[in-house]
């Protein structure tokens, strides 16, 4: 596994996203947690969690406490392991993704994903999605105080774009370390926020950074070779000549981006993980990245 910088700490360059070891469709809790541990088994040091990954209705905090048993349950040394989770996203029972930004909401909801985890101080605490309905500067404000607090260490962003990133980043300075937005072949929408994040030093957390290859999490069952357009086509071809699945030459050409780009692709078998862990170590050469690049699709 190579590493990559995350605010002053080093994490493996391909994380884990756990959504789908909790939402609908997720698999049972022991090959959950065999997931966990063969990411940890494969290098992965940065598990991406939520309070609002659950099953509708379910309440929060399903995804968070498998952490913790997975990371208590694992045989090897997890001082390394950076858990990201974030709050201000709510599932009611009709399976809708809620926003509530509101600052009582935010701090409530970081100490009981504190409790959730079972750590002094959540390591990467991040705003899930902007509220329209609470001025951004005032949730943006509750992550200044939880860190202040000393209930989080360090704070991200999700779902924002870049005019809001300046914004934080005058809040909070250099303990804003990371942005997690959508971008992968077919969604590329978020290369303002890229190129921002990399001239300020923040990590950038693509979220289902396999779209075009795979299907998300949020939008049901991985599909099929060719099931998903043009970008598939280039992709298994690079795959194919190298000896690797799609989803890894798209994981590579994600690091090939930018050196602040850490993917965290979702995974509920650990074959799949292993698979995603291994985009690390594949160096893409300059004219297959200009190959992929020219054979992707119209950006979404």
């Amino acid at each position: 596994m190579q590493y990559r910088r995350l605010g002053g700490l080093r994490v493996g360059a391909v994380g884990l996203g756990a959504m789908p070891l909790s939402i609908e469709g997720r698999p049972d809790e022991a090959r959950a947690v065999t997931t966990v541990h063969a990411a940890l088994d494969a290098g992965v040091t940065l598990l991406d969690t939520a309070d609002s990954y659950t099953l509708p209705g379910a309440g929060p905090g399903h995804n968070e406490l498998l952490l913790a048993r997975a990371l208590a349950s694992y045989g090897g040394d997890t001082s390394g392991v950076l858990v990201a989770t974030k709050g201000g996203r709510g599932r009611p029972a009709d399976g809708s993704w809620t926003v509530n930004g509101d600052p009582a909401h935010l701090k409530a909801a970081a100490k009981a994903s504190l409790r959730r985890l079972g750590v002094e101080a959540i390591g990467l605490y991040q705003l899930h999605k902007p509220d329209p309905d609470v001025p951004f500067t005032e949730s943006v404000g509750a992550l200044r105080e939880l860190l202040d607090e000393g209930v989080i260490r360090l704070a991200g962003l999700s779902n924002v774009d870049v005019d809001q990133i300046r914004v934080a980043r005058e809040i909070l300075g250099d303990r804003l370390v990371s942005v997690q937005n959508r971008y992968s072949p077919a969604v590329r929408a978020g290369e303002p926020e890229l190129r921002l994040c990399a001239e300020l030093g923040l990590a950038f957390l693509p979220w289902s950074p396999l779209g075009g290859i795979s299907r998300s999490a949020l939008d049901g069952p991985s599909g099929v070779p060719g099931a998903e357009g043009c970008a598939e086509g280039v992709f298994h071809a690079v795959g194919r000549e190298r000896g690797v699945s799609p989803q890894r030459v798209a994981l590579a050409w994600l690091l090939a981006k930018s050196p602040v780009v850490i993917p965290i692709p979702g995974a509920s078998r650990p074959e799949t993980i292993r698979d995603s862990a291994g985009a690390a170590d594949l160096e893409l050469t300059e004219p297959e990245l200009a190959r992929l690049d020219a054979g992707l699709p119209p950006s979404a």
